[in-house]
C-alpha cells in the first residue's frame, strides 16, 4: 500500500491556531517565538513534550500531534535511498 504525503503537523497547527499570533501561541505554550515558528514551518516536529502542550492548550489529544508527526516522519524516510538490509532468519519454533 502506498502512502499519501502527510502533511507537516505544524501545517494542521496553523489552522488551530487560526487568527492567534506567532508571539501569543509561544507566549500560552511556554515556548519561543522561534521554537514554535520552526514548527509552524515544518522544519522541526513536534516532540513529545510539545504534543503535550497542545494537548493542554487546544483540548487534542498528545497521541494525536504524535501520530501525524509519525506519518510525516515515515513518508519522508520512505522517500529516501536506504542502504539494502538483510533480513534476519527467523528463528525455529518448537
Amino acid at each position: 500500500m502506498r502512502m499519501h504525503n502527510p502533511a507537516h503537523p505544524g501545517i494542521v497547527l496553523r489552522e488551530y491556531l487560526g487568527d492567534l499570533t506567532v508571539t501569543a501561541a509561544a507566549a500560552r505554550l511556554k515556548v519561543t517565538r522561534a521554537a514554535l515558528s520552526r514548527i509552524l514551518n515544518g522544519s522541526a516536529g513536534i516532540s513529545a513534550d510539545m504534543a503535550l502542550r497542545l494537548q493542554d492548550a487546544l483540548g487534542t489529544t498528545a497521541e494525536m500531534w504524535l501520530n501525524m508527526q509519525g506519518q510525516h516522519d515515515l513518508w519522508q524516510a520512505s522517500r529516501k535511498r536506504r542502504p539494502r538490509v538483510v533480513p534476519f532468519p527467523v528463528p525455529a519454533r518448537a
